[in-house]
């Protein structure tokens, strides 16, 4: 993942990338019929213990780009005579055409997990490599980059969604913020801090209909349901969807959310104000207090989310990436070696999420999806002096471990933002009701969406 507010930006552009590759299973060269349909269709890894030979590894720019780039020099260390081009390249607007012509294929791709389905075709399926692996990779990540009994993507993060708060915000109004177990405890403590500080919208509510689709789904990821089921099949209209938009639209109709963008200039100006101390989000909101809260640096913290019942998961997936490999690249196996290094061998792993020259406290905006290397006893990244020095790592990974098993992302997800992101928004502006939001928005994906594949 790269720097939250970059990848934003990087998601925004993939929604429109992922609505044309709709159709680039229909265009593309025959190159398999992928789907974990055949096994020439699987990645074997090399038989020799020093293969050699070379590779090109597309990541996007940033600074994830530059941790990757760092530990190509650990990777040389167990292969020698393998050659890393690592290529910094926008992804989104040239991934597309690349596989449709089938000139200059990378061997291996850094992909947001919503993009992998719309590819499949064009990729190798990993479930053989993956094999001594897939029982320790978090199921959510698994089941992701899974289409059609294949898994195509080498899942990299896992983006646990927790309840970022104001500590010393609170505290001042005398709520503990620790107690929050459900969604309803946060009501009532939004209610009774707006009491003590009057004008005081506690929590966010996300006005960019990307992100507050992507926010929605990560409630949804507590209550083990999702956008669509593994066959594709819409599921929007269901008890838990409507107790998601429920939750939401009382937030909104009791004056108790500030509905502000991600980290733009109303939302920074509410929470260095004591406005908004509430933020149910992804690891990543960490950014902000480490960047761009310089007011009230410090007195932020993280926790798990609350539950939608008692004893329910206290966490839900919220974004996340991969990497795949395409089936007209000239060295996917070499490929395939440079990324079980990366992720399941210690020494590439640590590398990544630990103390680096670009992040010396280490990369602390994502964990591993490899649970062994995502053990709370162990910290890969160190305590946040901005969330006043607490053990993040402790926090996310056992949150992470609490995230239900989900479904293959369908090929048509950021596509669907246009309706379901936009109504959710029409809902907080008081044009549609919860009920009106499922019946509208499942309406228009599947007409528009569903049907015409």
């Amino acid at each position: 993942m790269n720097h939250p507010k970059r990848r934003v930006r990087g998601l925004t552009v993939a929604a429109v990338l992922a609505a044309s590759a709709l159709t680039l299973t229909a265009c593309g060269p025959d190159i398999g019929s992928g789907g974990g349909g055949t096994a020439s269709d699987r990645l074997q890894a090399p038989t020799t213990d020093q293969p050699e030979g070379e590779i090109t590894i597309w990541d996007r720019s940033g600074d994830l780009f530059k941790v990757f780039d760092g530990v190509i020099a650990d990777f040389h260390k167990k292969y020698p005579k393998i050659t890393v081009h690592h290529e910094a390249v926008d992804i989104n607007a040239k991934l597309q055409n690349t596989l449709i012509t089938g000139t200059d294929v990378p061997d291996g791709v850094f992909l947001d997990d919503a993009m992998v389905s719309g590819f499949a075709d064009h990729l190798w399926d990993l479930s053989d490599v993956l094999k001594p692996y897939v029982k320790d990779i978090a199921p959510q990540k698994i089941d992701a980059n899974t289409v059609d009994g294949g898994i195509y993507g080498v899942p990299y993060d896992l983006n646990p969604g927790l309840l970022y708060y104001n500590a010393t915000a609170l505290e001042s109004a005398g709520i503990d913020a620790t107690k929050i177990a459900t969604y309803d405890d946060l009501l009532a403590a939004a209610r009774e801090y707006q009491k003590a500080k009057p004008g005081a919208k506690p929590i966010h509510l996300e006005q960019g209909a990307f992100l507050g689709q992507l926010q929605l789904e990560m409630y949804a990821s507590q209550l083990g349901t999702s956008l669509a089921d593994a066959k594709g099949k819409l599921r929007l209209d269901s008890p838990e969807y409507k107790q998601i938009l429920t939750f939401l639209d009382t937030v909104q109709k009791e004056g108790l959310g500030t509905r502000s963008e991600y980290l733009g200039q109303t939302d920074i100006a509410e929470m260095e104000a004591g406005n908004e101390v509430f933020y149910p989000w992804a690891i990543w909101f960490d950014f902000a207090p480490q960047q761009l809260l310089p007011e009230t640096k410090g007195d932020w913290r993280a926790m798990e989310l609350p539950a939608w019942k008692d004893g329910g998961a206290r966490s839900g997936a919220m974004g996340g990436s991969s990497f795949v490999l395409p089936k007209g690249g000239k060295n996917s196996q070499l490929a395939w070696l440079f990324y079980e290094f990366l992720m399941y061998d210690e020494a590439g792993y640590s590398a990544v999420w630990g103390p680096s020259d670009v992040y010396p406290e280490g990369l602390n905006t994502s964990i591993p999806a490899y649970l062994p290397a995502a053990e709370p006893t162990k910290p890969l990244f160190q305590k946040v002096p901005a969330l006043g020095d607490q053990d993040l790592w402790k926090v996310a990974t056992e949150a992470g471990s609490q995230i239900p098993a989900g479904t293959a992302i369908p090929s048509w997800w950021n596509a669907s933002t246009d309706y379901l992101g936009t109504d959710l928004q029409r809902m907080y502006d008081g044009e549609l009701s919860p009920d009106q939001v499922i019946e509208k928005a499942g309406a228009d994906i599947q007409t528009n969406l569903i049907d015409r594949q």
